[in-house]
């Protein structure tokens, strides 16, 4: 039986998939090969840009205009500032390479004396030029994980490509594919020897186009999903399609790791005689959060970086937009597949809108002293949450400056913590949902706390004051009761943040019932 893929290049005889050469336009990509063009092929991690230029490579062998070869020069990257390391393991990588796709061992024959005699800096330069003098048609070379290499490793490579690049066809490959998570323009080389930041753009100006990878289409992410409704006879409920791509936003991994968590590791999902539900997909969803997956920790991992942070920080706040962020650091998030640009700059998908908060403030969740028995109801098993944000409110009063300052998002610092209060609860059984952006000017979370009779639903808005606090109020109101409305919940509280450092702690607390359109709203001042 084939399965959903979540690890390496995909197998079509081992996997649901795409046809990979349909993940880009294809047709652009040969017009390039043909114009002896050299350029860039970037996307996000797990996206599939290794099973698209595998599936490139055979296309053009196949045909029989070029030889093509594909190498992953990733084993470099461990070699750091040693250029004669790292060029020994990527020709070394190359000429395995060669012997595996095209069945010839001419690298194999040449690389180690041209090493010897040529040096680090001219080797790889060298090795292109004898293998394409002794070729009997124009090469090809498609390099992935180019962006792997790090330093004087990687400004040695990307000129040596570029010292050879005048002597195509005839003596250096037509046309050379770079393939990373980044476009080569943010290649930021830090050199030990020239003591500066080398761009990739400068080390590397030949270059004729960048091209992008996207995510899959909807159409795309049930043309996938389908694949194992013929296989198996195991169909999607109606709507249940929507909400994969409502969460994943078509992130090619989260795809495959959502149907694979549920057709396949989940019991009830490998019952091939029942159909694959929404709530089941929620489930998947969630286990695949708490399992902290190798795609979502590398990301998270991501967000210690300053230029993520100065990002992402302002997303999380929720609040006003900045006056300006730095471009080259949005194309950087961007590049990575965390936030998107289209529209409002926003997190890419709400699998990720989760895991950020809930990373951010995982060993915060694990060191709040507070148990969820706590704050349920014994009569009837549903959260009081009168009795949960009271206590929240005495926490963020005693101990919120100690633990803000821990956090390294501190301008969404009331946010975060606010939520690891509250995740910290509800990992017993329940789970929040959340809406946040740059701009919004608040915060929405949708607590869903399963019960014996059923299943609760509580909205809980957070805002920070800004011009006063009775504007806050009146605004946080209108903005509580529209999302409580389209939620379809009557349990509806106001969570108001006042950072002023003149005010004392009595004139921030309170905490009132309003009406506003018949809806009953607790707010929170804090």
């Amino acid at each position: 039986m084939r399965f959903f893929n979540t690890a390496g290049p995909v197998r079509g005889e081992d996997h649901y998939c795409l046809p990979p050469l349909t993940r880009f336009n294809l047709a652009e990509i040969l017009t390039l090969i043909d114009q002896k063009k050299y350029f860039v092929l970037h996307a996000p991690r797990q996206t599939g840009k290794t099973s698209t230029l595998l599936a490139l490579m055979d296309y053009l062998n196949h045909e029989d205009t070029y030889r093509c070869l594909y190498v992953n020069v990733e084993m470099g990257q461990a070699a750091r500032e040693d250029i004669r390391e790292g060029l020994r393991a990527i020709l070394s990588q190359m000429a395995s390479m060669e012997q595996v796709y095209l069945n010839d061992r001419f690298l194999t024959g040449i690389w180690k004396d041209v090493l010897e005699k040529s040096g680090p800096n001219a080797a790889l330069n060298e090795v292109l030029r004898l293998w394409a003098k002794a070729s009997p048609k124009p090469l090809v070379l498609l390099i992935d994980e180019i962006d792997s290499l790090v330093g004087d490793t990687l400004i040695s490579v990307l000129r040596q490509l570029r010292a050879g690049y005048p002597q195509r066809p005839a003596l250096f490959p037509q046309s050379i594919v770079l393939c990373g998570v980044r476009d080569v323009r943010d290649y930021r080389i830090h050199s030990d020897r020239e003591k500066a930041i080398i761009t990739g753009g400068n080390a590397f100006n030949i270059k004729a186009k960048s091209l992008r990878m996207g995510n899959f289409t909807q159409a795309e992410v049930e043309t996938l999903y389908n694949q194992h409704t013929e296989e198996t006879g195991q169909p999607f409920e109606p709507g249940t399609m929507d909400l994969v791509w409502d969460l994943t936003g078509g992130q090619p991994w989260l795809v495959n790791a959502l149907a694979y968590e549920t057709c396949f590791e989940m019991k009830k999902g490998r019952e091939r005689s029942k159909p694959i539900t929404s709530e089941m997909v929620i489930e998947a969803k969630e286990n695949l959060i708490i399992k902290r997956e190798t795609h979502l920790d590398q990301l998270v991992n991501k967000l210690k970086e300053d230029r993520v942070r100065s990002v992402i920080e302002p997303i999380l706040a929720g609040g006003e937009m900045p006056d300006q962020l730095p471009e080259d650091d949005v194309q950087y998030v961007e590049d990575l597949g965390l936030i998107s640009t289209k529209g409002q700059l926003r997190i890419a998908n709400r699998i990720y809108q989760e895991v950020i908060p809930r990373e951010l403030t995982y060993t915060t969740q694990l060191t709040i002293s507070q148990e969820p028995s706590w704050y349920i109801r014994p009569e009837d098993g549903r959260l009081d949450v009168d009795k949960l944000l009271a206590a929240f409110q005495q926490f963020f009063r005693q101990h919120s400056e100690h633990w803000i300052e821990r956090f390294d998002y501190k301008e969404a610092g009331p946010q975060l913590l606010l939520q690891a209060f509250l995740q910290r609860i509800v990992n017993s059984g329940g789970r929040i949902e959340r809406e946040y952006g740059l701009g919004r000017l608040r915060t929405d979370l949708l607590l869903v706390w399963p019960y014996p009779g059923g299943v609760q639903q509580v909205v809980i808005e957070l805002k920070l004051v800004y011009s006063s606090i009775s504007y806050t109020i009146k605004k946080g109101l209108e903005q509580t009761w529209e999302y409580a409305d389209r939620c379809g919940t009557d349990e509806a509280h106001l969570v108001i943040f006042d950072r002023d450092k003149n005010k004392t702690w009595d004139e921030k607390i309170f905490s009132r019932q309003e009406t506003y359109q018949g809806k009953q709203i607790k707010i929170w001042g804090m």
